[in-house]
């Protein structure tokens, strides 16, 4: 049992006040850094292929989409660096240097020089920053999940947990909102010359906004009764390989069914291939980012919806219906978009934002009933991060590089369906655990592997 205030014997935190804390906290965050990380994406899609990477004298558009999966590759190591250190530390610690980290690369990448001023060093710096939002990402999801989900009332997980997930639109909806604002401030040229840098200097003001929020709540509950009865996990990724390995995998493929789709967007391949000149479709930057914007809007309120659904008919329930609706949007998406036409484009992302929130709104419920409460940060970090690289790391790059061989966007629609399918597999072989106690008194009953014909992990 803890003494700390505000907490039952539970571990549960007692006043509503101190829950929305929590929640507002928690949307702040992940708003901020996601925010810091799609900023790169849309700017890859714009801007960087000529400014950085056209040093390199190669295909810059698939170059720097390449980049952009790079991030994904390190965040292994910072799933495993927060997973070890908020198993062991605490959530909220882990939370503040991941925010601080992001910061100050994305800060960093807005007063970068361009190669026609420093020439392959810019696309080396660049790079660099790059991977330190990849790591601080690899570190972020974790710990805004089970700050959230730990806190919730027991039937409420999925609507508490729905909030760091909105983050990510809401990080969509701001990144292109901002860079959209800048096309018009500074049109043409102007955007190329300074215009982009913008973006990513004011994430020095979000980010203090971000740390001010954060310092202001309370350590999860359960990891504040972990460290009252000194229950700590003391090498926390040996005992999740050792014991759950199988589910980290299963539990990736979940998360890379929805992220290759998602990656469309948040990775910036439909922005860069809505506007390339050279291209089928070459419509303007600004109205091309303000359909992205839009559609980001629409994700939010399905994923909002999703998370609050799933504590009604079960977060397997709700996902398989996502599923379904992210295959329909996946066949509808490039007809849409290819019709050149901004008012189709936006539809055909809003319709497939609706399958992508309800594939995502319960994401955060789901990965924390699934592992042990001594090394529940590891596995939900972990598994998040190994689904990132098999889905959307590098699912712009397979996108335009499938429409570089074969000129149509026919095989990519078959990719992202193919992923979608990959996801309701691996759905389908866990059992539900809405619902299932969270804290340390039930080690052993969350320690039963939650995977169709396994007796225990």
């Amino acid at each position: 049992m803890t003494d700390q205030p505000g907490f039952t014997p539970t571990g549960t935190i007692a006043s509503a006040a101190d829950r929305r804390r929590v929640v507002f906290a928690t949307v702040v965050g992940t708003t901020v850094e996601w925010y810091d990380f799609f900023i790169y994406a849309t700017a890859v899609g714009l801007v960087f292929g000529q400014l950085f990477f056209s040093a390199l004298g190669t295909n810059t558009v698939i170059l720097g989409f390449a980049t952009v999966g790079i991030s994904f590759l390190f965040r292994p190591l910072g799933a495993f660096l927060a997973g070890h250190f908020g198993d062991k530390l605490g959530r909220k610690r882990v939370l503040m240097w991941t925010l601080i980290l992001m910061g100050a690369a994305t800060a960093l990448i807005g007063v970068l020089p361009t190669a026609e001023v420093i020439g392959i060093g810019a696309p080396i710096m660049l790079v660099l920053l790059r991977i330190l939002q990849g790591i601080s990402a690899g570190g972020e999801w974790g710990g805004a999940v089970l700050m959230a989900v730990e806190h919730a009332p027991k039937k409420r997980r999925g609507v508490f947990g729905a909030s760091p997930q909105i983050g990510v639109p809401l990080g969509l909806l701001l990144a292109s909102g901002v860079m959209a604002i800048m096309t018009a401030i500074a049109p043409g040229d102007q955007f190329l010359a300074w215009g982009w840098r913008i973006p990513f200097l004011l994430s020095v003001v979000l980010i203090l906004i971000g740390y001010y929020v954060r310092r202001n709540v309370e350590e999860s509950p359960v990891f504040a009764e972990l460290a009252a009865r000194k229950e700590k996990a003391k090498m926390p990724i040996v005992q999740l390989f050792r014991k759950h390995a199988l589910l980290v995998v299963i539990a990736a493929l979940v998360f890379a069914g929805n992220n290759a789709i998602g990656y469309m967007t948040t990775g910036g391949y439909i922005q860069g291939y809505a506007t390339n000149p050279e291209g089928p479709i070459g419509l303007e930057r600004g109205p091309v980012l303000w359909a992205v914007t839009g559609s980001a809007v629409t994700w939010l309120l399905t994923t909002l919806f999703a998370g609050w659904i799933s504590d009604r008919i079960g977060r397997r329930n709700t996902y398989i219906a996502g599923w379904i609706l992210q295959l329909a949007g996946v066949f509808l998406l490039f007809p849409l978009v290819n019709t050149a036409n901004v008012g189709l484009l936006f539809l055909g992302l809003a319709i497939l934002t609706v399958g992508l929130g309800f594939t995502y709104g319960p994401q955060a419920a789901l990965y924390t009933e699934l592992f042990p409460a001594s090394i529940r940060f590891s596995g939900v970090s972990i598994s998040y991060a190994i689904g990132a690289i098999a889905g959307g790391a590098f699912a712009p790059t397979i996108a335009a590089a499938i429409v570089d061989a074969t000129g149509s966007t026919e095989m990519v629609t078959w990719y992202l369906a193919g992923m979608t399918v990959i996801g309701l597999i691996a759905t389908l072989l866990l059992h539900d655990r809405s619902g299932i106690p969270l804290g340390p008194d039930h080690e052993a009953e969350q320690s039963v592997s939650p995977i169709y014909g396994l007796a225990k992990a």
